[in-house]
């Protein structure tokens, strides 16, 4: 099993300060911005948890609704969770979504995707409604990512019932991978198992709300909400099982004890990182830029509670070895980071921003 890292926040965190940065507001007014997509003229899509899907013009900062979306169930931590481009995307062709959906009252985290025509939605496919339904408003998990072969991964949270993550006839705590049409790849870990759901990828999950494939690497990266403590960084692969609730780096709620059987057990893989105490983690992505030239390499996370963006550096066996906060400043929960075609990052932030950063130095304007 890989070693984990455990990173005290209070002792060895490194803090910065917003004086490295240029920070601009491109936008706010907005609900909570779930997800963000670059498009190809460098403009963004924005999904907001209440339901509404946003273009933000990056020159002009003119905020344009987008209609066309389903009928949406927004309630507690569920709604319209994220928006993506697959890597070949280009204007008029499809688009993905994941959303809350309505089953007979009960909510489903769901794959969709749909064309994008001016500002119109058109051809909304529903291509998997994930079996996670319940009437429990919390843990949908939701984002999205693409590999180089034409495959979709989504996330799906244990829905607030910790057997699920253990449970391969269920979506629910659960990374999956599709085909982009919503199919089955043949080449699924338990495609061939009766006792399995084939879309799955990787099980043990507690509430995954950060995933992102590494082109370059071909590596899936994935971030998730522990309990009291143990937010986890992952590197996922097909078949394996990342150990919740059997395993946790977290305490109970109602009491200092651990959660489930400590930290290691057979057969369950060790995080890349746990947080203690936890940060409560959004996106993350790779960073692969040039304008935070020191950065190449290192994963970034927003965190909601600590509310700041995480950097975290990995050695030549991509486990972490030292960590960064920045933005702390802003007193915002960072729900949302991505990567510009300059290099940049636009963050999304809980009170409805859209930031873009860059090096205080300007040298990448």
């Amino acid at each position: 099993m890989k070693h984990v890292v455990i990173i005290l926040m209070l002792f060895f965190t490194t803090l910065a300060h917003s004086d490295d940065f240029q920070i601009d507001t491109l936008a706010s007014g907005l609900g909570v911005p779930w997800g963000m997509t670059v498009l190809p003229d460098g403009n963004l899509l924005i999904s907001q948890r209440q339901g509404e899907l946003t273009h933000l013009n990056i020159s002009t900062r003119k905020l344009t609704a987008i209609s066309g979306l389903p009928e949406i169930k927004v309630e507690g931590q569920g709604g319209l969770f994220d928006v993506a481009l697959p890597p070949d995307f280009t204007i008029g062709s499809w688009l993905y979504f994941s959303y809350n959906k309505d089953i007979d009252g009960q909510g489903a985290t769901t794959l969709a995707r749909a064309k994008l025509d001016n500002f119109k939605l058109v051809d909304w496919q529903d291509l998997l409604i994930t079996h996670s339904r319940t009437k429990n408003k919390v843990h949908y998990g939701g984002r999205l990512t693409f590999d180089n072969n034409g495959h979709i991964f989504i996330s799906v949270g244990e829905r607030g019932l910790r057997s699920n993550a253990q449970d391969l006839l269920t979506h629910a705590g659960s990374i999956l991978r599709l085909n982009l049409d919503g199919s089955v790849p043949k080449d699924n870990p338990f495609v061939d198992n009766p006792q399995a759901l084939p879309e799955i990828w990787s099980v043990g999950h507690r509430n995954p709300q950060g995933l992102f494939y590494n082109r370059d690497t071909q590596q899936l990266w994935e971030i998730e909400h522990g309990p009291r403590g143990g937010d986890e960084i992952n590197l996922i692969e097909a078949g394996k099982n990342y150990g919740w609730p059997v395993i946790s780096y977290g305490k109970e709620y109602w009491s200092p004890l651990p959660v489930g059987k400590g930290t290691h057990q057979q057969g369950m893989e060790q995080p890349v990182k746990a947080y203690i105490p936890s940060i409560a983690t959004s996106s993350i992505i790779q960073y692969s830029g040039k304008a935070f030239s020191d950065w190449k390499g290192n994963l970034l996370a927003g965190a909601l509670n600590l509310q700041h963006l995480n950097r975290i550096i990995l050695d030549e066996n991509n486990q972490a070895i030292d960590e960064q906060r920045y933005l702390q400043s802003l007193n915002s929960r960072i729900r949302n980071v991505v990567e510009s075609p300059e290099g940049w990052l636009y963050v999304a932030t809980d009170n409805g921003r859209i930031l873009r950063i860059k090096p205080a130095d300007n040298e990448w304007q």
